[in-house]
């Protein structure tokens, strides 16, 4: 009988093949991480010896009740905090098992789910709210293909707050300006960075498509392969941080901020989606004959009607609202067009296989599984429910009328008013990230900005 091979950079099928790899590496210590609600990881770190052990993991159930900031909301009626705060338990996902290149120590790095006291799976947790919807592709017999592409910046260290951002400098000595889209020469700016990605994206068995520079001054795209959504949110949850920390490694910093320069685009993340038919691997957005399915139609129909409620899990901060406005290349509204850029959801050309749809909205500062569940949520509630979509937009549609939320209680409001999205999502959870929204919204009201004090302070 063949022996399992451990020279695979992630993943392994047992604990026994897990107590091998990290054997076969050197490793001491090891990270169990989980994404809260903003996608933070968060866990517990273990000399190996203890993770192999059976050791049970243990974190509050208040860990998904608190805001970005730290705060921990006031209850109402649909935000309660568990009232004995039990223990959440963890349980790693043998088959995201890889190494941290980045410590100096081996080190290694797994993902886990989140389950109760029970056994049974936290529902509101950010992997198992995904999961959640992904099963409901399967009792349908279909499952979802996606591909994520995640734009963020580079920016000098800023430790005041009360600064602006700005580029930093490149290897040529100067801070790189606008107008670098697609450059060769702007990604060359910090070729030792770029290299520093692909080799810790290697060590960790993440897989980058393509890179290229944005239009925004030190704004860069890595873009993923398609596959299967959970190994995907798995794979931007650990790019984020990879990213983070290769910039960091050379004094700078890398950002996922919806809009962290003011007058420069912003960051998004746009989702590429098809659905397959889970016994043939055919892609049901298209007929035999090539032509587009009515699954393909009502999976934008879908997208056009349930989206808004959805969006604050796309769009989930005040700054992620200042990237969606007229006339800075990002959609607002519900539109689709075929190639069109300017629209919320748009269909890029392909053949009838890789027929797709790209959802232009989601923020990189989304939490990967949400944004995913979100999305792919409206697109299964279109074909269910056989919603109809208007007709394809030809002409520039990010212009004039906003037909999205403009900000994030009205999107948070559209969400909790969305008994659809609750039958998908869970109520439990819509209750609960509703409530830590609102109180991130409250904790942003009480900062003064610099606006208010420029036209203000001496007018009023």
């Amino acid at each position: 009988m063949p022996q399992p091979s451990f020279d695979q950079p992630k993943g392994v099928a047992n604990w026994k093949e897990a107590a091998l790899w990290l054997r076969a590496r050197g490793i001491e210590d090891i990270e169990c991480i989980t994404p809260d609600f903003a996608g933070v990881p968060r866990g517990k770190m273990m000399p190996t010896s203890k993770f192999t052990g059976n050791t049970s993991l243990a974190l509050p159930s208040a860990l998904y009740r608190h805001t970005i900031s730290g705060e921990y909301p006031d209850e109402t009626a649909n935000f309660r905090y568990e009232p004995r705060d039990s223990d959440l338990k963890l349980m790693p996902d043998l088959s995201t098992l890889s190494a941290v290149p980045w410590e100096t120590d081996p080190t290694a790095q797994v993902i886990c789910d989140v389950v109760g006291a029970d056994g049974k799976e936290a529902p509101y947790t950010p992997r198992n709210v995904l999961k959640r919807v992904l099963s409901l592709y399967t009792e349908r017999g279909w499952k979802p293909i996606v591909a994520p592409e995640i734009e963020f910046y580079l920016v000098a260290k800023n430790e005041d707050p009360d600064y602006p951002l700005y580029p930093p400098k490149g290897r040529s000595g100067r801070s790189i300006v606008g107008g670098q889209g697609y450059s060769i020469a702007g990604i060359n700016e910090f070729d030792e960075l770029i290299d520093d990605i692909y080799h810790f994206s290697e060590g960790q068995g993440l897989e980058i498509d393509t890179l290229i520079h944005e239009e925004g001054p030190a704004q860069l795209e890595i873009n993923l392969r398609h596959g299967d959504p959970i190994a995907l949110a798995d794979q931007v949850f650990l790019f984020k941080r990879t990213i983070r920390e290769a910039a960091m490694k050379h004094g700078i910093y890398a950002t996922f901020m919806a809009k962290p320069m003011q007058g420069q685009p912003g960051s998004a993340m746009h989702i590429h989606q098809s659905v397959v038919d889970a016994k043939t691997g055919k892609n049901i957005f298209s007929l035999p004959n090539g032509d587009a399915s009515p699954e393909f139609f009502h999976f934008i129909g879908g997208m056009q009607k349930y989206v808004p409620a959805g969006l604050v899990m796309m769009a989930p901060y005040v700054n992620s609202y200042r990237r969606l406005t007229p006339d800075m290349a990002a959609p607002v509204n519900t539109a689709w067009g075929y190639d069109n850029r300017t629209t919320a959801f748009r269909v890029p050309v392909s053949d009838a296989a890789a027929r797709r749809v790209e959802n232009r909205l989601p923020s990189s500062d989304a939490n990967p599984y949400l944004a995913l569940a979100a999305s792919l949520a409206a697109g299964w509630l279109g074909m269910v429910n056989k919603v109809e979509p208007t007709a394809p937009t030809e002409d520039t549609a990010n212009e004039g009328l906003i037909e999205l939320p403009r900000g994030l209680l009205e999107a948070v409001a559209l969400l909790e008013d969305a008994p659809d999205l609750a039958d998908v999502l869970g109520a439990e959870f819509i209750g609960l990230y509703a409530g830590v929204k609102r109180a991130e919204f409250e904790t942003f009201m009480q900062v003064i900005s610099p606006w208010e004090r420029e036209f203000l302070l001496l007018n009023v």
